[in-house]
């Protein structure tokens, strides 16, 4: 059984970035699809509204946050897409230090 998780971040608000964003998502690097696979998840999208971003990933069992932080800081090419990330994105004003993606609560279930 996959475990849902919901997560947002905020882009920086100016339209052009937001473009040059979403036109990297059309072509996602195979390096990054690849760390995201080998991680345990198995579905992950990402919708928008004006500058925040919201994610809904879907992992099996070998997925946790930890694990998945372990390999991206051993992966150079993760490394990469994230640097390059952080040029478009800004942190949410609850985030801590260092934090990009913020896990969401879920308040309600029909």
């Amino acid at each position: 059984m996959l475990k849902r998780h919901c997560l947002a971040l905020d882009l920086i608000p100016d339209a052009a970035l937001i473009t040059e964003y979403e036109k990297y998502h059309q072509q996602v690097w195979p390096e990054i699809l690849e760390s995201i696979t080998a991680a345990g998840i198995e579905r992950l999208e990402i919708y928008r509204i004006e500058n925040r971003l919201f994610m809904i990933l879907e992992a099996n069992e070998q997925f946790s946050f930890e694990k998945k932080s372990t390999m991206d800081d051993n992966n150079p090419k993760v490394q990469e897409w994230e640097t390059l990330m952080w040029n478009y994105q800004q942190a949410l004003p609850s985030a801590l230090p260092g934090q990009k993606w913020v896990e969401m609560n879920k308040i309600f279930q029909l």
